[in-house]
């Protein structure tokens, strides 16, 4: 039985001439094959192609790309727009009836006016003919019934106040305002005897405004203690003022005006 010599290639390389026709030819040892093999000819086609990493430019500044504005010139400011006019208000309208007729008829100058204002009907007349013509309105115009008697004060007026009769006839169902004009100081004669109404009507009027009415039977004031100083409803007594005095004598505090 023969031995096999180990010290022989158990894959001795032939020569070519006596490798058999078809059979892959292999390199010697030790020299690298120049063909790769099958396997790797198909690891390289399914491996994905590796492509050197392109080198990004780096976008520019679009603020720094772009020229500067200029700035934009100053506008002049609009003027400001006009507020709309003012519409203007309801005005006296000439009142002409039947009893205008017959009062300035009898009176002549004494009716210095006969208005209507927003349907409110009045006459102004003249001071020294206010009792008479009063009278007249109850007797002969069957204005029975005294509404109020009231006051404006103007104080920059020569005549600063304006007395107010507001009377009313249930026999017309007519309601008329009848306005006299007077000097601060001057007095009325009282309506107390056409109208007993008349009596704490004017009372407050002397009280708020220091008006007097002659033949007045007891002229006092009905809102305010006797004794106080001024007359509240007057332009000329501040709207805070009080009569520290009497507040201090009578009730025995200090006024915190």
């Amino acid at each position: 039985m023969a031995v096999p010599d180990e010290t022989k290639d158990p894959n001795p390389v032939l020569p070519e001439s006596n490798a058999p026709e078809g059979a892959p030819k292999t390199p010697p040892a030790g020299e690298p094959s120049s063909k790769p093999t099958a396997e790797q000819a198909t690891a390289q086609t399914q491996a994905p192609e590796t492509k050197p990493a392109a080198t990004v430019a780096p976008k520019p500044d679009a603020a720094a790309a772009k020229p500067p504005v200029p700035a934009a010139a100053a506008k002049p400011a609009a003027p400001a727009a006009k507020p709309p006019a003012k519409p203007e208000g309801p005005k006296p309208e000439p009142w002409d009836s039947e009893l205008v007729r017959k009062l300035k008829a009898q009176y002549g100058s004494g009716i210095k006016e006969a208005s209507t204002y927003v349907g409110q009907k009045y006459l102004v007349v003249d001071s020294s003919m206010v009792y008479e013509i009063l009278l007249h309105m109850r007797d002969d115009e069957l204005y029975d019934y005294l509404v109020d008697v009231t006051a404006v004060h103007y104080p920059k007026r020569e005549a600063q106040f304006d007395i107010v009769y507001i009377l009313y006839s249930f026999h017309n169902n007519e309601r008329v305002r009848l306005k006299t004009q007077i000097k601060d100081g001057d007095a009325l004669r009282s309506a107390f005897s056409i109208w007993p109404t008349a009596n704490w009507l004017e009372r407050e009027v002397f009280d708020m405004f220091g008006i007097s009415f002659g033949e007045h039977p007891d002229l006092k004031r009905i809102l305010l203690p006797e004794g106080w100083k001024g007359h509240p409803l007057r332009k000329d007594y501040p709207i805070l003022q009080q009569d520290t005095e009497w507040v201090k004598s009578n009730l025995g505090i200090e006024s915190g005006q």
